[in-house]
């Protein structure tokens, strides 16, 4: 599988991923900061969460650490959680915009 096949699923992977609170997924949210992909296929990625006291501040990376382990030929998963910039809704996607009334 080539990187950019690699990183489509991965983002399909974190496509899966939603926020308890929110009907939308992590991705469309605008929650992933940046994927990285490393030989041997390792993976990075970089997040946020809505705020800081964030009551499923310890599920969501767990969970989107599993979810992109499971892609057949990844090799590592690292994920790593920010507030670097501060979260807000500008990060959405259309999509998630469209979702929760915002448009």
């Amino acid at each position: 599988m080539s990187e950019s096949e690699l990183k489509e699923e991965v983002i399909k992977a974190l496509k899966d991923v939603y926020d308890p609170e929110i009907p939308v997924d992590v991705y469309e949210l605008g929650l992933i900061y940046e994927i990285k992909i490393f030989p041997i296929n390792n993976i990075y990625i970089l997040m946020t969460l809505t705020s800081p006291s964030c009551p499923s501040a310890g599920t969501i990376p767990a969970e989107i650490e599993a979810k992109v382990r499971a892609i057949e030929g990844v090799n590592d998963v690292s994920v790593e959680l920010t507030f670097d910039p501060p979260y807000s809704t500008e990060m959405m996607s259309e999509v998630a915009k469209l979702e929760l009334g915002f448009m």
